[in-house]
C-alpha cells in the first residue's frame, strides 16, 4: 500500500496534487493546510473520504475506492497550544478512517494528522500524538494503524521516538528532509507512526509550492 502526505502550506501547493497523484499512483492521500471547500471530490483514482469542517487550515483523505470500502470516519480536536486559542487555525487535528480491502476483507485504520506549530512546546506535540493514537485505535481494536502528517518536531525526536514506543507504535521518519522555508527549521517535519504495519520505506518527493516536501509511504501489514 502506497499512502502520500503533503502539507499545502494554506492550500498553495493544491494544483500539484493531480500531477502528484498520477505519478507516484497512491491508494491513499494525506493532505494539511488545505482550503476544503475548493478540494474536488475525486483526484486521479482516488475519491475524498471527508475532510474536517471547522478548521481554517484543513485536513482530508483520499483513498481508492476500487480498493478498499469506507468504514468509518473520525475526526478529533486536541489539546491546544496557545496559537491555536489565539489564531484559530486547526480546531481538528486528526482525521482518521477505517477502511476495508476489498480483496482481503481486512480492516485497517490511516489517519491525517497535523500537530501544534513551532510556537508549542514539544511537551505539547508529544501529548497530541498519543492523544491522537489512542482515540484513533478505538475505530477498531487491534486494527493495524497508520498516521501521517505534519509532526512539527524538528529537534530531539529521539525523545518523540522513545514515547511513541512507549505507547506501542514506531515512528518513521523519511530519507531526507521535509521542511525547507526556514533555514533554522530546515529537517525532517513530515512523519509515519504505525502499528500493525511494516514500514518498507518512506520517500521525500520533490519540492513544490509548498514550503513542506510531500512523502511517500509504502507500507504491509506485519
Amino acid at each position: 500500500m502506497k499512502v502520500i502526505s503533503y502539507n499545502l502550506q494554506k492550500h498553495r501547493a493544491a494544483g500539484e496534487l493531480a500531477a502528484i497523484v498520477g505519478e507516484h499512483d497512491p491508494d491513499i492521500l494525506c493532505l494539511q493546510e488545505c482550503d476544503v471547500p475548493e478540494l474536488p471530490a475525486e483526484i486521479g483514482d482516488l475519491v475524498l473520504a471527508d475532510a474536517t469542517q471547522g478548521n481554517r487550515l484543513g485536513l482530508a483523505l483520499f483513498y481508492r475506492s476500487s480498493t478498499y470500502h469506507l468504514q468509518s470516519i473520525r475526526t478529533l480536536g486536541l489539546k491546544k497550544s496557545l496559537h491555536d486559542r489565539i489564531a484559530k487555525p486547526a480546531h481538528e487535528r486528526v482525521l482518521g478512517a477505517r477502511l476495508r480491502d476489498i480483496d482481503d476483507a481486512q480492516d485497517f485504520i490511516v489517519a491525517s494528522f497535523h500537530a501544534a506549530p513551532l510556537t508549542a512546546l514539544n511537551s505539547l506535540r508529544r501529548h497530541q500524538i498519543r492523544a491522537a493514537l489512542t482515540e484513533l485505535a478505538t475505530l477498531g481494536e487491534g486494527l493495524p494503524q497508520l498516521m501521517v502528517g505534519d509532526y512539527n518536531y524538528p529537534i530531539f525526536k529521539e525523545n518523540l521516538g522513545q514515547a511513541v514506543r512507549d505507547h506501542g507504535y514506531a515512528l518513521s521518519l523519511s530519507d531526507d528532509h521535509t521542511y525547507t522555508r526556514y533555514r533554522v527549521f530546515r529537517g525532517h517535519y513530515d512523519f509515519a507512526t504505525s502499528a500493525g504495519f511494516e514500514i518498507e520505506r518512506i520517500t521525500t518527493l520533490p519540492q513544490g509550492s509548498s514550503d513542506h516536501r510531500p512523502i511517500l509511504v509504502t507500507v504491509k501489514p506485519d
